[in-house]
């Protein structure tokens, strides 16, 4: 990215922080529950992982919406600014029933500028400062979700690019509406039952690497196609996909990524001969977990994993995933896998979570079972809808206050302003996958170890 276009990206955040502060915002055991029922299996074929946003056109509201224009004439209105996403179907309005009261939820941008519209809602990676809607209005919160990585949408991870919204829903636990857990549809899925030791004995007998790795997004800012090739000296690793390929997939149908998906039955069924899966995520932050970790899981392999810092506080139990930064090198690592891969009573400790009674993490059940929205739960809305009533909820507390302070102004403060935080977003700088900056070639096709604004990092690839 050329330093001019840099520069004209934060001055437009320097118009639009203004009007963040100056604006608007509210005052300031089944299935995933708990250890006590054994649960079957789960489905993987029903899985379908919430990130894709796939099926937002007949996404469930939240609440059974009652049409009637004479109905919605007072409800306050949120508009989804971002083209494509829309969590209702057929229309562009709908009106939702909430925990605080109902709101009408619209994708017509004719309303922007309407006193009754008080939220406007953007999808992260589809948001550009450049496009935003001004002149930003004084009575509407900017919400953002943004479950994805800073990888999609850089601006985001830096100060001035969070504190543009009032109320967020990201992989971070810090966030107004979590969603670090929205790959996990709950302890069921990890319980699955591994296939049995001998089979995969059976595949390394025909030739098959003890070590797996799936991978079609290269030269990401978590740099970890260089860590796999520089491991790839000390270990076998069977390498799917774009990146650091070495071995074709069995058929075309699951070499197309436009048909073979993350939870496809025929691919899980391949993937699980593996006893190992090397899963590294595209950016390293606190509480960015995805189907890369979890997958490997539900199979009953053991993840060899570098992403989110906090992720042990995440883990079924203590003993179930291998964390690459526990290692000093690639080959102290491959050589404690291959260690795994010869004792098989060491290996299957680390699966011991399967068992009854050995999901011992208190906080995952506790977040699993306390969290607002679900996935595939006919109980919950899935996140986006649950996101919108959340919008809706605050919105219509602030009203309240803004009624409130109308009534009685000497007695009565008015509300004030909601500001996302960093820490919504919270990504370290990116460092090498391994080494050090200097042993980075010159021509590394896309990571830069870029500029630093304050403690937060600036994703950046030389495409962009």
């Amino acid at each position: 990215m050329a330093a001019g276009r840099s520069r004209a990206v934060f001055a437009v955040f320097g118009v639009l922080s203004v009007c963040a502060v100056s604006g608007s915002g509210p005052v300031a055991e089944g299935e995933t529950g708990g250890e006590a029922e054994w649960t079957e299996p789960w489905d993987g074929a029903v899985f379908r992982p919430p990130s894709a946003l796939g099926a937002v056109g007949v996404a469930r509201s939240p609440g059974t919406p009652r049409p009637g224009r004479e109905e919605a004439v007072d409800l306050p209105v949120l508009l989804w600014w971002s083209p494509g996403l829309f969590p209702h179907f057929p229309g562009d309005s709908e009106r939702i029933e909430c925990a605080r009261g109902a709101c009408v939820a619209s994708r017509d941008r004719r309303v922007r500028g309407h006193s009754r519209t008080r939220a406007l809602l953007f999808y992260g990676t589809d948001f550009r400062a450049s496009e935003a809607p001004l002149p930003r209005l004084a009575h509407q919160s900017w919400a953002l979700l943004h479950e994805e990585s800073p990888l999609n949408n850089f601006v985001l991870s830096h100060g001035p690019g969070i504190r543009l919204f009032n109320l967020t829903a990201t992989f971070s636990r810090h966030s107004d509406y979590p969603l670090p857990l929205q790959w996990l549809p709950g302890t069921a899925y990890l319980r699955r039952a591994a296939p049995p030791l001998q089979e995969r004995a059976e595949w390394r007998r025909r030739g098959y690497a003890p070590l797996l790795y799936l991978q079609s997004h290269c030269d990401v800012p978590a740099d970890r196609d260089r860590y796999v090739r520089e491991l790839m000296r000390f270990i076998p690793v069977d390498s799917y996909g774009k990146c650091l390929q070495n071995r074709e997939l069995p058929t075309p149908r699951l070499q197309d990524t436009a048909t073979a998906t993350t939870e496809d039955p025929e691919l899980l069924a391949f993937l699980s001969r593996y006893k190992f899966h090397l899963a590294l995520e595209n950016a390293i932050c606190d509480d960015y977990m995805t189907e890369k970790l979890w997958r490997p899981m539900h199979l009953g392999a053991v993840p060899v994993y570098r992403g989110s810092p906090s992720v042990r506080d995440w883990m079924p139990n203590n003993h179930s995933i291998i964390l690459i930064d526990d290692f000093e090198s690639p080959q102290k690592l491959a050589e404690f896998i291959d260690f795994l891969d010869k004792n098989d009573e060491e290996y299957m400790k680390y699966l011991a979570y399967k068992q009854r009674g050995g999901i011992t993490n208190q906080f995952l059940l506790d977040s699993l079972k306390h969290r607002e929205w679900g996935v595939n739960d006919p109980l919950l809305p899935n996140y986006l809808n649950g996101f919108e009533c959340f919008v809706c909820d605050h919105e219509l507390a602030r009203l309240e206050a803004e009624k409130a302070h109308a009534a009685s102004p000497g007695d009565i403060p008015g509300p004030e302003p909601h500001i996302a935080q960093p820490s919504h977003m919270d990504c370290p700088v990116p460092t090498p996958g391994f080494g050090s900056v200097e042993e980075i070639p010159e021509n590394d096709s896309h990571f830069i170890l870029s500029t630093v604004i304050g403690t937060t990092p600036w994703y950046l690839s030389k495409n962009e």
